[in-house]
Formats: structure tokens, sequence, C-alpha cells
């Protein structure tokens, strides 16, 4: 069974991110558990369920009165009623079982293969968010759990790297727009999440400056002073501990808030949300949030249009 984070059922069921939690919080109709990464996972049955409630409200129903009926019940009603899932994602679960079959022994030409064609027959966005970042998480956690080696994760990460960077340099070169900066904080080394952050910017028109890894914050300075962004994104996705954390804000609102705003986002920026945001930056829970953020920026007047 597939699990699926909570900017993914939005995008499955066509309900907010807000409603799903309220549903989640009031209501306990939902199931999800969490990850090593603090996250939560939720299930197809709870997606399946999701739509099902869905397409009963819009039909005039009332969640309070379906929630009487409990989830055993709503699911034995969804399950009847609601078709099976697409075909699309269906083959995106198929893809990934495939490609992760052929980690353990690694078989390099097979995974190659696969993943090449995959990425070559989907528009690349559904690629990014239903291959190479599922993909990542996945072969992530193997590794987390002692399933693959660190060789192993090391070259599936490579591999979806490149796929990212071939979809960037296919994208114009932005002259006007918004202009971000992108970049790892000092000792984070997973720069995945950083460089899908970097290409969907690109994707709206932004000029990205896309720095990678483990970039110092003197450096980071030093550039903001120069290019002057309207936005700053850091990548944090290994959870620090608070002491670190209040180290790196402290650097953020000294050095890096006067010269541009800074929003954070990843597992270790999640995990300490309330620092963050107690010092004005902005926490990018998801991909949802980073296009709400895009779009607030696009409608401001920027430093240089």
């Amino acid at each position: 069974m597939n699990t699926h984070r909570i900017h993914r059922v939005s995008k499955l069921t066509g309900l907010s991110k807000d409603v799903i939690r309220v549903w989640e919080r009031r209501f306990g109709l939902l199931k999800p558990t969490r990850g090593a990464n603090r996250y939560r996972n939720y299930s197809d049955e709870d997606v399946l369920l999701l739509r099902y409630l869905k397409e009963q409200l819009d039909a005039g129903g009332s969640i309070g009165e379906l929630s009487k009926l409990g989830r055993e019940e709503l699911v034995v009603r969804a399950r009847a009623l609601a078709p099976r899932t697409t075909a699309v994602e269906n083959m995106f679960g198929r893809l990934l079982q495939e490609l992760v079959s052929t980690l353990n022994p690694l078989d390099r030409v097979t995974f190659e293969k696969r993943l090449n064609g995959a990425v070559a027959v989907v528009p690349f966005d559904e690629a990014l968010n239903g291959i190479l970042l599922p993909l990542q998480e996945q072969v992530g956690q193997l590794w987390h759990d002692g399933h693959v080696s660190i060789a192993v994760e090391h070259y599936v990460t490579n591999q979806i790297q490149q796929k990212i960077f071939a979809a960037m340099n296919q994208l114009p070169v932005a002259e006007f727009g918004a202009t971000v900066v992108v970049a790892c904080p000092p000792g984070e080394e997973h720069d995945i999440a950083a460089l899908a952050v970097a290409y969907q910017c690109r994707v709206r028109g932004c000029r990205v400056y896309y720095l990678g890894a483990n970039v110092p914050v003197a450096a980071l300075v030093k550039l903001c002073g120069e290019v002057k962004p309207d936005l700053t994104i850091l990548s944090l996705p290994i959870v620090r501990s608070e002491e670190k954390v209040a180290e790196l804000i402290q650097a953020l609102v000294q050095d890096v808030s006067p010269l541009s705003d800074v929003a954070v986002g990843g597992h270790g920026a999640l995990a300490m949300t309330e620092l963050f945001l107690a010092s004005h930056i902005e926490v990018l829970a998801d991909f949802n949030d980073l296009e709400t953020t895009l779009n607030r920026l696009m409608r401001k007047p920027l430093l240089h249009r």
C-alpha cells in the first residue's frame, strides 16, 4: 500500500490541507502514521475515504452526520461507489516498487532503463512529484532501516539530481521576475528537496540562484548582498538540536533577514516550527506552501522587476 504526505493527499482529493487536518482531529476518521521524518503518512485507504466524503458533501451531505457512521462503514461505502485509483497512480506505484526491487542487490541497467523511460513519457512535474521525490524518500527510509547501503542511497540520489538538473536546463533563463536564492545551511548535505524547490521557482519564472548543499552563512550573506533577492529559501531535511537551530536562526535574523525575506522547509524546519515563526521566518510545510508563497511574492512590488 502506498503512503502519501498531506500535500499529495490534498491534490488527490481536492480538499485543502486545513480541512484534512480538522477532519482528522475532530472526527477521528483518518489513521495516518508517522515516519522517522515526523511527517504524517496517509494510506491509499485514507485517500479513498476522503474522496468519498468530498463527493457526499458536494451532493449535500453533512460531515457531522457522515462521521457518525464510523470509518469502517464509510470505507465499505467508498469502495462500493468510488473507482479504483487512476491508471497514472497505479503506474507510479508499480514503478516505484519495481525501482526499489532493483536496489538490493543493485541492478544498475534495469534501474536506469526503468527510471529513464518513466521520466521521459510523463510531464516532468508529474515525474517529480509522482516518481522522483517519492523514490528519494523511500530509498532514504530503506537506508535508515538498513535495507540498502549508503553507497546505493548516494547512487539513487545522484540519478534523481541528474533528472532535475536536466529539466531545469530545459527552462528559459529568467531575466525578470522575483529573485530567489535557494540553499542548504552549513552541515546539510542532503539537497534533493532544495533542488526541487529551485526547479519549482524556475518554473514560475523566478530568477533563481541555486547554491546547493552545505552553504556557509557568511557565503550566503555575501551573495544576498550582491544579488539582493526578494526571497531566500533554506532547506533543512535533517532534524537538529534546538541549540543548533537557535544559532542558525540568530545568524539568519542578524545577517540575512535585513537583505531578504527568509523561508525554511524540510523535516528539520518543521520540527522547530515555533522557533522559526517566533523569529518571523516563514516555514514551508510542503510544495503547496511554496506555491502559495510564490503567488504572494508575484503580487507584491519586487526589488528587481
